[in-house]
Order: C-alpha cells, then structure tokens, then sequence
C-alpha cells in the first residue's frame, strides 16, 4: 500500500459516523482543564462567604458584647434624676427589668434579667423604690433584695375571697381613698382598657364578658401591698392586677389546654374559694361544679346568690333564691357572667386541677367545716337533714 492511500485511510479511521473528525485526548483534557477553573472559582466563592460570615460573626459578637457590658454599667454615670419605681407582688427578674427598662433605670430590661440569672441574684422584695440612672445593677440588686425602698410606706392587705365591694371598705380603712374613689375607679372604662393593653392574657377575656358588675373583678389578687400617702389609686390598683398577671403566668398554657378561658377559669375560682376550705375540698368541689355544668345543671351556688343580693349574710332563704340577675347561679345554667371575689392561687389550682368524682352535690357541716358529698338528691338531703338542719 502507497503512503498517499495509507494516509487516507488514517484520515478515514479518524472520522466518526456522523462524519465529525473527534479527538477524544484533547477533549478530555480541555474538559479536565475548565473543571479546575471551574472548581478554582467554587473555593473562592466559598471562601468569601466564609470570611464574610465570620466578619459579620465578629461584628456581631463585638456589638453584643458592647452592648450587654454597656447595659451593665449605669444608664447614666453622672446623672442626679431620681425616679419612683413600683415592683409589684410577685414579680419575676424578668418583669422588673421591663419595668426598670421602662422607667429609664436601666439601659436593657433583658440584660437585667440574664445578668441576675448568672449571678444567682434573687428574692428580690415587692415595694416602691427610688432609683437613679446612675446606679449599677449590682447596686439596684442590693435595694431590691434588702427592701430599701427609700420612700416612707406601709402595708395593706387585701384578704383572699374579698369582692370589690369589699376591698373598697377595706381600703378606706387603712388609706386616704373612700369607699367611692374606689368603685368608681372600677366602673372607670379608660382604666381598664389602660390595664388591658398592658395585659391583655390576663384582662382580653373579661373585656367581652356581658353583664359584668365590675370588670375588675377577679383580678384584685388578694395579698399584701405597699402604700405610701402620696400614691395614687389607679398605681395601687395597677399592684393588684399586675401580681394577679405573675400568678397567671404560672397557668396561662394549662387554660390554653383545657376547655376554659381566663374569665371562666377565675370565676369558677371565685365559687370554690367560699365553698371550700382545704385544698382537698376545692378539688372535688371544682369537679362536682364540672359534672353539675356537664349534665346542664345549674350549679346553684349560695355564693352566687349573696353576689347577686349585693349583701353578705349567713342564711340564703328561698325568697333570695328568685333574685333577677345574671349571678344567679340558681335559676341560670353556667358559670355566671365573670368572678364573685378574688380568689386566692390555691383555688386557681383547684380549678385547673381537680380531682376525679363522680358527685353531684355537696353540702358543708357549718360547725365544723366539713364538707359531705353525694351522687344523687336523695342521699344529699339525706346530708342536709342530717348536718344542717339541726
């Protein structure tokens, strides 16, 4: 064979069947030569990205850092302003640094917060305080836990089961304020709407409550308070509701979880506070009050008829049983429009918690305080014949 054909066939071997010429060597190379450009601008990309990330990290971590040491420090050294604070019962390091934030003591209410936790700061005492800008946390700590108040106080106590009516008479006893000041104060709708945004968990279910007395009702906690002469009423009602809010706090999930709200939750509280003395007797007397509401009976209550006289006497006749008024608990099935006093927490336990019956009635011995419990109308009255009539 001629070179000339030997060539030709050469050129002929190299074509393929579609009648491209291929040279599978240089294509792999130039493929293997972009995929390390290729894979070289990957890295890069990824490495920008990295760097970025940690430059924003730094930044980030820098900036807190700034700020939680800056929050640590007094809001502002040099100042001499001196600001009236209010802790009310029951609050939380959380809640006091919102407060503290609030009032412009402290830089960051959260900061306070975390910074109390690490140290192991707690006990914190319920008061009026005067506090300054130019205090650290360290020093507002001390105050706080040692009950330095800086202002001239006293104590009043709201006892548990108290209504509205109550407290007023109460507080015209022990304060400045009338009898008067203080239920108009109740019936005074701006200032519930106020207490209601600033807590509306705890206050947006008896905002729609119908036939209401007082809105407030319910939600007075009954403890103790510090009063000074200058304060004013609407700062010592605010105490009440915003320890009555740390209560709550304790048992918002569970009335989430259950078939209750807010309103319904304390006015069946509000029952079983009178009906009941021991933790024992709320317990089952919450559950009597759960299968009576189940099998759409009325839960018939005395209590509910005292509230709905607006009088507090030993004996309910059968005349009191036909008042008109949507308290009545006689003559209306359910739990009423909203509390009939201010229930202590171990009712509100009580009522989230009660124990497991099977009655239907109950009827207490008045001179000893026992309380007897029955499944069906004849056994009660059986009780009753036997423990009250005598």
């Amino acid at each position: 064979m001629s070179d000339e054909n030997q060539s030709k066939d050469n050129q002929t071997s190299n074509k393929s069947k579609n009648g491209k010429t291929t040279n599978k060597p240089k294509d792999v190379k130039k493929r293997k030569i972009r995929k390390r450009k290729e894979d070289r601008i990957v890295h890069k990309i990824v490495l920008v990205i990295i760097l970025a990330l940690v430059v924003v990290g730094l930044i980030f971590g820098f900036s807190t850092y700034n700020y939680v040491k800056s929050s640590i420090k007094p809001l502002k050294p040099n100042s001499e302003q001196s600001v009236s604070v209010t802790i009310p019962n029951g609050s939380s390091n959380k809640m006091i640094g919102e407060i503290l934030e609030k009032e412009h003591v402290i830089k960051s209410g959260m900061v306070f917060n975390y910074y109390m936790k690490f140290n192991n700061q707690d006990g914190f005492q319920a008061g009026e305080y005067v506090f300054s800008p130019s205090m650290s946390l360290n020093e507002i700590a001390s105050s706080l836990k040692e009950g330095e108040s800086g202002v001239n106080q006293a104590k009043i106590t709201v006892p548990e089961g108290y209504d509205v009516e109550q407290i007023a008479a109460e507080l015209a006893k022990q304060t400045e304020f009338s009898k008067d000041d203080f239920l108009d104060l109740m019936k005074d709708q701006d200032f519930f709407n106020e207490l209601k945004e600033e807590y509306p968990e705890l206050l947006s279910d008896a905002a729609k409550a119908q036939d209401v007395r007082y809105r407030l009702e319910g939600y007075l906690f009954p403890a103790t308070y510090d009063y000074q002469p200058d304060m004013k009423l609407k700062d010592l009602v605010k105490q009440m509701v915003a320890t009555t809010d740390g209560v709550m706090e304790n048992y918002y999930d569970e009335i989430k979880d259950s078939d209750l709200n807010v309103q319904e939750t304390l006015t069946i509280a509000s029952l079983v506070e009178k009906e009941g003395v021991t933790e024992d007797d709320r317990k089952q007397i919450a559950q009597v009050f759960f299968n009576r509401t189940e099998a759409n009976m009325p839960l018939q209550s005395d209590i509910s008829i005292l509230y709905a006289l607006g009088e507090h006497k030993e004996t309910v006749t059968y005349e009191d049983l036909e008042v008109d008024s949507p308290y009545n608990l006689y003559q209306n099935i359910g739990y009423g429009p909203g509390p009939f006093d201010n229930p202590s927490e171990d009712s509100i336990d009580a009522v989230l918690n009660p124990t497991d019956n099977d009655y239907y009635y109950f009827v207490a011995d008045t001179s000893t305080g026992k309380v007897y419990y029955a499944k069906t109308y004849e056994e009660h009255n059986e009780l009753i014949e036997k423990y009250m009539d005598n």
